[in-house]
């Protein structure tokens, strides 16, 4: 199980890596293991969450929790690059129809795992790829 420092470390530790200028909190409000908020720049994680997330995956994907938690991390920092590159109008998550809104969501979700993956170490390359296929399925109620 990791704890809240354990994240923390591992948040703390690639960003500095990488030279990245995001802020990081822990919030056990959030729905999810980790999100990038672009308006605060910030990632946010839910140490629950992240460890319910890593039981439901770790019968599909063998990796240490360190190592989820990294993979889930780069997809974070996917977010971030992406909005850096790209200026997406998210006024149209507001204001366009769902099948709109639907398509720049799954535009920013495949753009967030190519940007990540350009910074994840070779050696966690095949298991990030594992677990955006994993992901996916979640996300397909699979």
């Amino acid at each position: 199980m990791l704890y809240i420092w354990d994240v923390e470390k591992i948040i703390k530790d690639t960003l500095e890596e990488h030279k990245l200028s995001i802020n990081y909190e822990f919030n056990n409000e959030l729905a999810a293991p980790m999100s990038y908020n672009v308006s605060t720049n910030t990632i946010k994680f839910n140490y629950l969450q992240m460890n319910g997330y890593q039981a439901k995956v770790n019968f599909k994907l063998k990796e240490t929790e360190e190592n989820i938690a990294l993979i889930l991390l780069y997809h974070e920092i996917g977010y971030y690059l992406d909005f850096k590159k790209h200026r997406h109008d998210l006024r149209i998550l507001m204001y366009e129809d769902e099948e709109v809104q639907q398509e720049l969501l799954a535009e920013i979700e495949e753009n967030a795992w190519e940007q990540g993956r350009k910074l994840i170490p070779d050696d966690l390359k095949e298991s990030y790829d594992q677990l955006r296929e994993i992901d996916q399925q979640f996300q397909n109620g699979q």
